[in-house]
């Protein structure tokens, strides 16, 4: 049976912030309506979806007005309401997939039968197509996206709050988990609660579009009336949704479009030799045949469907974590004095100068009590001097819409915000290399075109970008070569004979 949602004057405060999270929301969603919830980064999209989970932790902020769940207060308890969350490795608990599965309907007290049927069914819903028995650490991190999706389509709740659950799943296979997640409510008749900046994936599968603003409401209605207009209102870009047939158009050119463009790229800064890797504890390799020259000034692409390896390729060729076959080795440039070649040899210190990664999970990296020294910490470790530091973080607080977060703690921030800010702090020192694990997720048009604009600039300053993404056009527009892993074999792919020992430009996103 499903749920209504009603909120009055509802609205939620950190206790460390003047303005609120989210809110005062004044709606109501019927029971077994379908809802898209969009709204800029920050604007409190997740925020409400916790609320209505029954999830804010109370000894860090405080709500205002009610909000009601079936006429009363949310109360996770209660087994009502199913979250999916932004980052799936929050969401894993159990070191087998099936064991993760059965976990909430452990909870509702439902017989083992009954749960031991519906383990494989639900894992085979979601496009899981392994035995209950992996282990949960072997998945990528759309694949735990999944794992948490098979464990709400198990439970069957009154209400599914979803928050960008394709966020980390490839674009092949997000409209079968959209119609995963249509299929469950279908059966339950659930009310349907979701956030997803993919517009398009969405707008013909739901009743109602709620666009929230800095301070409430900015507009709502059927999907066809809120995107009737061919000319976006002003409304709707001020609060960075991504409209159906319109783009953000982020600056182009700068020296290092020219250069990849001409092939004018520089000196060769990290290269692999018969490359494979693997995820710890794994008995063969994820991607194999891997043999590749990342040159200053280059944007390098790594794409493929979930567990093709990008990610531990990513984490492999970053010093993170051993090559399973073969070797990454630094050329001179990068090495700067560095007794080894290998990445993975140098100590913690010469790596972190070197080798800038973010995680696929920003929150995983964090390391201060702040957000302006979070971004001054790199600059300051490669020898900056102060001022130099703080011009560095002025302007990348301004450049990517933090300036009023900066005193705020990191952990307290929406996951769009920690996106921006893990990739910042990455940024700021301006590392000769620096890797990223989907840099845009969360992002609405008007960050993403900002977080475009500061790649472009690391480019333009002689550093090479390794980024593992979805996002064709966050590749498309800084210009990368691509990677592909999975489809054939990553050698074939990679294909980098000749001269400048690089990716074909017939690989490129162009």
């Amino acid at each position: 049976m499903a749920l209504p949602i009603t909120a009055a004057g509802f609205s939620w405060s950190h206790t460390d912030r003047d303005q609120p999270a989210v809110g005062p929301l004044d709606l109501q969603i019927a029971a077994g309506e379908k809802v898209l919830l969009l709204g800029a980064s920050g604007a409190g999209k997740s925020t409400f979806l916790h609320a209505v989970a029954g999830v804010l932790p109370e000894e860090s902020g405080e709500a205002t007005g009610e909000l009601l769940v079936g006429g009363e207060k949310p109360d996770p308890r209660r087994g009502s309401t199913g979250l999916v969350l932004q980052d799936p490795d929050s969401q894993v608990i159990f070191s087998r997939i099936g064991d993760d599965v059965a976990f909430g309907m452990e909870n509702l007290g439902l017989p083992s039968e009954t749960i031991d049927a519906q383990v494989p069914e639900s894992l085979q819903a979601l496009g899981l197509d392994l035995p209950p028995e992996h282990p949960s650490a072997a998945l990528s991190g759309g694949q735990k996206q999944r794992l948490a999706l098979a464990g709400i389509h198990a439970m069957a709740p009154e209400v599914i709050v979803l928050d960008e659950p394709t966020a980390n799943i490839d674009p092949a296979s997000a409209a079968e988990v959209r119609d995963a997640v249509l299929t469950v409510q279908a059966e339950t008749q659930a009310t349907m609660l979701v956030v997803e900046h993919r517009v398009e994936l969405w707008i013909d599968h739901v009743d109602r579009v709620i666009v929230l603003g800095r301070d409430g409401i900015a507009a709502q209605g059927p999907p066809a009336q809120i995107f009737s207009d061919p000319d976006p209102t002003d409304t709707l870009v001020d609060c960075g949704i991504w409209m159906p047939r319109h783009s953000p158009d982020p600056r182009r050119g700068g020296t290092a479009e020219i250069n990849r463009t001409t092939g004018r790229l520089g000196e060769v800064l990290l290269r692999t030799h018969r490359l494979s890797v693997a995820r710890p504890r794994m008995a063969a390799p994820t991607a194999a045949g891997l043999e590749l020259s990342l040159r200053a000034g280059q944007a390098l692409g790594i794409v493929g469907a979930n567990g093709a390896g990008k990610s531990t390729t990513a984490l492999t060729l970053a010093g993170l974590l051993p090559e399973f076959s073969g070797q990454v080795l630094a050329e001179a440039p990068l090495q700067d004095g560095a007794k080894r070649a290998r990445p993975f040899a140098w100590p913690s210190k010469q790596l972190a100068a070197r080798i800038g990664m973010v995680f696929q999970e920003p929150a995983h990296q964090f390391l201060t009590s702040s957000v302006a020294t979070e971004l001054e910490l790199g600059p300051r470790l490669a020898g900056w001097s102060a001022a130099e530091s703080q011009a560095r973080v002025d302007e990348l607080l301004e450049g990517l819409g933090l300036t009023g977060l900066a005193q705020a703690h990191p952990q307290s921030l929406s996951g769009g915000e920690k996106r921006r800010l893990s990739v910042a702090a990455m940024l700021a020192p301006r590392p000769r290399v620096l890797i990223v694990d989907e840099p845009t997720f969360g992002q609405d048009a008007l960050t993403w075109a900002r977080l475009v604009e500061m790649f472009l600039d690391v480019l333009e300053h002689g550093s090479a970008v390794v980024a593992v993404s979805h996002d064709q056009a966050f590749l498309e527009a800084i210009g990368a070569d691509l990677l592909q892993l999975g489809d054939r074999s990553s050698a074939e792919q990679a294909d980098i004979s000749g001269s400048d020992s690089h990716v074909r430009a017939g690989d490129r996103g162009e």
